[in-house]
C-alpha cells in the first residue's frame, strides 16, 4: 500500500520534479553508503582467519627431509624447518650447570609426533647418537662430537659437554629430533635408503600430505597440511604447497604466470624480471663475501702494505651497488651488522681512495713502470760463492672465482680497480664443483673470492683459528695469529656475556688490522610474495630456511570484526 502510494505521488510530479527527486534520492543512497562504510572502517579491524593455500617456489629437489641428514640442500632445509620442531620448542624447561658443561632438558607433557606416537627423551638421544655416528655422514656431526647423553626419565635427559661452550644454546636450539620408532631399527648407514626421508613423520606446525613427480623422478609438487597434534599455535594456512623448478628462470616464470605465490632469491637477482604485482622483503643475513689471501702462494701478498693498498683501491659502496643494486651492504671486517657480537664502533669507515692506495705502494717500494705494472726490487745477499743478486718482482696476483655471475662481475670490477694502482690481476673462473673439491680442499689459490656464512652465533673459530688453516677447516686465508687464537679459544669457553663481548671486540679489531682478507659485501636475501600474503615480517635471518620460523603466523584470509 505504501509503495503504491509512493508511485502515485511520484507520477503526480512534473518531469522536472521527478528528476530532482531521483537526484536527491541517489544522493541520499550514496551518502548513506559512505556513512555506513566510514562507520565500519572506524569501528572494525581486519583480523587473520584460518584457511587458504600458499604456494612456495624453490629451485632444486628435496632428497632427505630429515634433520639428522641435513646438508646444503635448500629444499631439504626449508621442508625440515616446517615439518620438524626444535628440541627447545618441545622443552618445558632447560638449564645449564654452573660450570657450563651439563645441560638438563625436560620435555613438555603430551608432545607427540604427527602420527600420534609420544616424543620422549629416547627420541632426542637417538637423534644425537645418529648425528654423531660416522656412518650417517651427517653434516652436523662436528657440532656434536664429544657430547654425551644421559637419560633421566621418559621426559628428561642430560647433555654433557667435554668443556663449556658459550654458544651451545644456539646449537641446541637448532637440533630438530627425528622419531626413533621410525628409524631406530635401521643401521645409521641405511638411513638414506628410507622412504620416510621423503614422507617424513615430524612434530612441526605442518605435516607431510603427499607429493607429485614426473616419470623421470623429478618432484614437481610437495603438499603439507596443518599438524593437528602440534602443541604450539595452529597455523592459519590450510595448505602449504611447495613447487620445484630446475633453475631460476623456471622459478621466475612460475612467479609471473601465477603458478606460485612466493619465492626467495639472492641479492643479485634482477627484480625487474618480476612482472606481476608483488611485495619484496629485503632480509639481512650473517654472511659476507671477501677476497681471501693465501700469502704462502704469492710472496707479494705477504706485504701488508700491498693488502692494505688493495683494500683502499676498492669503492665498496659502488661495488655493492653495481653487483647487487641496493640489496647489499659494504663489509669491512669479519662480521656483519645485525649479528650478535658485532661491534660497529671498532669497524673503520669506508675509506676509498685510489690516491692513498698509490701512495702506500710508492712508500713501500713498489714503483710504477711504463708497463703500468708496479715492481719492487728484491735484494738477495751473497751466500758463500753465490754473489748477491737484485731481482725485480712484478706486482701481479691471481684471483680465483667460482663460476657464479655476480662473483664474476665483482672479480672483473676488482681487477679494473687494482689495475688503476698498478696491480695486474689474472682472473680465473672455476666451476663450483672444482672450487670445493680441488681449489679449497688443496688451498690451491693465491686469492679466492668466496663467502662465509655464520649461522646464528658469532663463533669465528672455524673461519680464523690457525688450527683451521687446512681442509676441512674454513680458514681460507690460512690466518695465523697467536693472540687471535687465544681470544677465539677463550670466547668459546667464556660464559660471562660482557667479558665475552669485550674479547670478541678485541678479536675483530685484530683481524681487521692484520688485513688477512679484503672484505667486500654482504648481500640480502630477497623474498618476493603476492601482496595478499600477511604475517611475513622477517628483517634478519641466519639461514634462508629461517624465513619459515614464523610460518604459523602467515595468513592469506581476513575478516572484519568490530573493535
Amino acid at each position: 500500500m505504501l509503495l503504491g502510494n509512493s508511485f502515485k505521488i511520484l507520477k503526480s510530479f512534473s518531469k522536472k520534479e521527478r528528476i530532482i527527486f531521483l537526484a536527491g534520492f541517489l544522493v541520499f543512497i550514496f551518502s548513506a553508503f559512505f556513512l555506513v562504510a566510514d562507520y565500519i572502517g572506524r569501528n572494525t579491524v581486519s583480523i587473520p582467519v584460518r584457511g587458504g593455500e600458499y604456494r612456495e617456489g624453490i629451485v632444486g629437489q628435496p632428497s632427505f627431509i630429515n634433520p639428522a641428514l641435513i646438508g646444503s640442500n635448500d629444499a631439504d632445509r626449508d621442508l625440515s624447518e616446517i615439518i620438524f620442531s626444535g628440541v627447545l620448542d618441545l622443552a618445558d624447561n632447560y638449564k645449564m650447570s654452573p660450570d657450563g658443561k651439563t645441560w638438563t632438558i625436560r620435555l613438555k607433557d603430551n608432545v607427540v609426533w604427527d602420527d600420534g606416537q609420544p616424543i620422549t627423551s629416547d627420541d632426542i638421544i637417538f637423534s644425537i647418537n645418529t648425528i654423531q655416528d660416522p656412518d650417517s655422514r651427517s653434516s652436523l656431526s662436528a657440532l656434536w662430537q664429544g657430547i654425551s647423553t644421559q637419560r633421566v626419565s621418559e621426559r628428561e635427559f642430560k647433555l654433557i659437554l667435554p668443556s663449556p661452550y658459550a654458544f651451545f644454546e644456539k646449537t641446541l636450539k637448532n637440533l630438530r629430533p627425528i622419531p626413533k620408532h621410525i628409524f631406530g631399527a635401521l643401521p645409521a648407514g641405511n638411513l638414506r635408503l628410507s622412504e620416510y626421508n621423503l614422507e617424513p613423520v615430524g612434530s612441526g606446525p605442518f605435516k607431510y600430505s603427499s607429493f607429485e613427480k614426473r616419470k623421470d623422478g623429478f618432484i614437481t609438487s610437495y603438499y603439507l597440511v596443518p599438524n593437528n597434534l602440534y602443541l604450539g599455535d595452529k597455523p592459519y594456512l590450510s595448505q602449504l604447497t611447495f613447487k620445484f623448478y630446475e633453475d631460476e628462470h623456471g622459478l621466475t616464470g612460475a612467479v609471473n604466470n601465477g603458478a606460485v605465490d612466493g619465492a626467495g632469491f639472492s641479492g643479485a637477482f634482477d627484480l625487474g624480471k618480476i612482472s606481476v604485482s608483488h611485495n619484496v622483503y629485503d632480509i639481512r643475513m650473517p654472511k659476507y663475501y671477501a677476497v681471501f689471501m693465501n700469502q704462502y702462494a704469492n710472496q707479494v701478498l705477504g706485504d701488508i702494505n700491498v693488502r692494505l693498498a688493495m683494500g683502499y683501491a676498492i669503492n665498496r659502496s659502488e661495488l655493492s651497488k653495481k653487483v647487487f643494486g641496493n640489496h647489499a651492504l659494504p663489509v669491512l671486517g669479519p662480521m656483519v651488522p645485525g649479528m650478535d657480537g658485532y661491534m660497529a664502533q671498532i669497524y673503520p669507515q669506508e675509506d676509498f681512495s685510489q690516491d692513498k692506495a698509490a701512495n702506500i705502494l710508492d712508500s713501500s717500494g713498489w714503483k710504477m713502470r711504463d708497463s703500468g705494472i708496479r715492481e719492487k726490487n728484491s735484494y738477495q745477499p751473497a751466500q758463500g760463492k753465490t754473489p748477491a743478486t737484485q731481482t725485480a718482482i712484478p706486482l701481479e696476483v691471481h684471483l680465483t672465482v667460482p663460476d657464479t655471475k655476480f662473483l664474476i662481475d665483482a672479480a672483473n670490477i676488482l681487477r679494473d680497480d687494482w689495475a688503476k694502482i698498478g696491480i695486474k690481476t689474472d682472473v680465473e673462473v672455476v666451476s663450483s664443483e672444482d672450487i670445493n673439491n680441488k681449489v679449497i680442499k688443496g688451498r690451491d689459490y693465491e686469492m679466492l673470492l668466496f663467502g662465509n656464512i655464520f649461522g646464528d652465533n658469532p663463533d669465528l673459530f672455524s673461519f680464523w683459528h690457525s688450527s683451521e688453516k687446512f681442509y676441512p677447516g674454513l680458514n681460507l686465508s690460512l690466518y695465523d695469529n697467536r693472540v687471535a687464537d687465544g681470544l677465539m679459544e677463550s670466547i668459546r669457553k667464556n660464559l660471562d656475556e660482557k667479558s665475552r663481548d669485550n674479547d670478541l671486540a678485541s678479536l675483530q679489531s685484530i683481524i681487521i688490522n692484520d688485513e688477512p682478507a679484503i672484505f667486500l659485501f654482504s648481500p640480502s636475501y630477497l623474498y618476493v610474495a603476492k601482496v595478499w600474503l600477511h604475517g611475513f615480517d622477517d628483517k634478519f635471518i641466519s639461514l634462508a630456511s629461517d624465513r619459515f620460523l614464523n610460518i604459523g603466523k602467515w595468513y592469506v584470509k581476513t575478516a572484519l570484526v568490530f573493535k
